[in-house]
């Protein structure tokens, strides 16, 4: 695999503005009053408005100083909503000319109609291929035209019981995610259970669409995310991946915020998944997930050991399991294995 270049601190800057501007939009396009309340001991953020005679309480996040400021700047937020919106498109346009990776149309239009739909408040992270490749400005590092950043799938996890929560309360995609595949062209796959739908593939491209979550028991069957309006498969390990996710920018016409795993936890289980892998197509995936993993633990190797080495006790500690595919892959990637090495004695 190519190994990495770093990008211009312009790109990084600029990275960061639309990052910024974009969470400011978020909060700018709240219909009501932002509401802070306390939930088994966390405090979150509602936005509370009235339709007739019912009061409607939206999900907002959980509360941490930079979302509590932007609460508080709300009005200031609004009524500069088109000036940002103009800055926002500006410095989607520099990152892509500073080489940053950009979704096709197809991709730039379904992640863009996710996140006004509200996946990703909601709970839905990206992951694969396509999370990987939003690692870029997170990372300050370019991954150019390498085969492991490419993909033609799309798949959206999310954890079951917080998706049941927040449907519980409430909450839902808007419009349903039915509604919105269909408005671009996706058709639903059939599965083995009736009635439950967890894929679409896009019927004039070959983009295909599913939705997972988090198995914590022993069978991977189908489970359901009402908040998102979809079934799931549900895979082992998968807990691990999406816990703590980040904010990122999709470099699509102004911009759109999505979720994506944290890349150190990313890197370590492309290494287990690697190993879950088949003969045949499966082989080639596992090749893509090793590339993966090696850019991803080479970076952390110079620019922060120790939390690369903390990631790495972290996910062998969690059982035999875990560890056995670990140390499977990393006997396969001599380079990586030497990097994780070094890092884990430099963090003593």
């Amino acid at each position: 695999m190519a190994a990495a270049r770093p990008l211009s601190m312009t790109a990084q800057t600029a990275w960061q503005d639309l990052v910024r501007l974009l969470r400011e939009s978020a909060v700018a396009g709240l219909r009501g009053t932002p509401k802070r309340k306390s939930v088994r001991g966390r405090d979150y953020w509602f936005d509370q408005y009235r339709v007739g005679e019912k009061v409607i309480e939206k999900y907002i996040g959980e509360d941490d100083p930079a979302l509590r400021d932007r609460m508080e700047r709300l009005r200031e937020l609004r009524g500069a909503a088109r000036d940002r919106e103009r800055q926002q498109a500006r410095l989607v346009r520099l990152l892509r000319a500073e080489g940053l990776l950009m979704p096709d149309l197809a991709t730039g239009q379904l992640l863009t109609a996710m996140s006004r739909a509200g996946t990703f408040r909601l709970g839905g992270t990206l992951v694969g291929t396509q999370a990987f490749r939003h690692f870029e400005g997170l990372l300050g590092i370019g991954f150019g035209l390498d085969a492991s950043a490419q993909t033609d799938d799309l798949d959206i996890a999310s954890f079951e019981r917080l998706s049941v929560a927040l449907s519980e309360a409430g909450e839902g995609v808007d419009p349903g995610m039915n509604d919105l595949l269909g408005d671009l062209e996706f058709e639903a796959l059939p599965s083995l259970e009736r009635g439950r739908v967890w894929r679409w593939r896009q019927t004039r491209q070959q983009t295909l669409v599913e939705f997972l979550t988090p198995s914590f028991e022993a069978d991977e069957g189908l489970r359901d995310l009402p908040a998102l309006g979809v079934s799931a498969q549900s895979l082992h390990f998968l807990n691990y991946l999406i816990a703590g996710p980040v904010q990122v920018p999709v470099l699509y016409r102004s911009g759109a915020l999505i979720q994506v795993p944290r890349p150190e936890r990313y890197a370590m289980h492309k290494l287990i998944v690697a190993e879950r892998r088949r003969d045949g197509v499966e082989a080639a995936k596992a090749r893509k997930d090793r590339a993966q993993a090696e850019l991803l633990i080479a970076h952390f190797a110079e620019t922060d050991p120790f939390l690369l080495a903390e990631t790495f006790e972290d996910a062998v500690a969690r059982g035999r399991s875990w560890r056995t595919k670990i140390e499977a892959s990393l006997a396969r990637m001599p380079a990586a294995a030497a990097a994780l090495d070094r890092a884990r004695t430099e963090a003593g």
